[in-house]
């Protein structure tokens, strides 16, 4: 377990231009609700993380985000947009994937899945489950929140 722990924390990540990273292994969401970050925490897990994970056979990067941020999260109805690519790596393995922005229309009841809780948060956590890749690819999010919010 300690090993998987640090190795998480040990994850970096580098920003390519959308679509340039095709074909895409995960989804990654950032998601916005009220002015505030939404950010789900694993049962296993005392630290906060993004909603995201593995693109099933026959689902696109869209119906992968839709599916992770449900799943993880109980929103139901949301805008997405996607935001960039990210090449994800350690000192052992490295993986592609893109990133969406998701504005929440609605949230539901957290489904039956492998997160505990939801919380909205004003700034980023400090304890995140990915504190070298969260806070660049919420970075990116945001550039693309404010241009939907007319620059503000």
């Amino acid at each position: 377990m300690e090993k998987t722990l640090e190795k998480r924390q040990s994850l970096q990540c580098r920003i390519h231009p959308l679509g340039t990273l095709s074909p895409y292994k995960y989804v990654v969401v950032c998601t916005w609700h009220e002015g505030k970050w939404l950010m789900s925490r694993h049962k296993k897990r005392s630290t906060w993380e993004t909603q995201g994970g593995h693109i099933e056979p026959g689902e696109t990067p869209l119906d992968a985000a839709r599916r992770e941020l449900y799943e993880e999260s109980g929103v139901d109805d949301a805008a997405l947009y996607p935001v960039c690519d990210y090449y994800g790596y350690d000192a052992d393995s490295h993986s592609n994937g893109v990133v969406f922005l998701a504005v929440i229309h609605h949230i539901s009841s957290l489904p039956q899945s492998e997160m505990k809780e939801v919380r909205l948060f004003d700034t980023l956590p400090e304890n995140l489950t990915y504190p070298h890749v969260s806070p660049v690819l919420y970075s990116e999010a945001k550039k693309v929140l404010d241009a939907l919010r007319g620059g503000r």
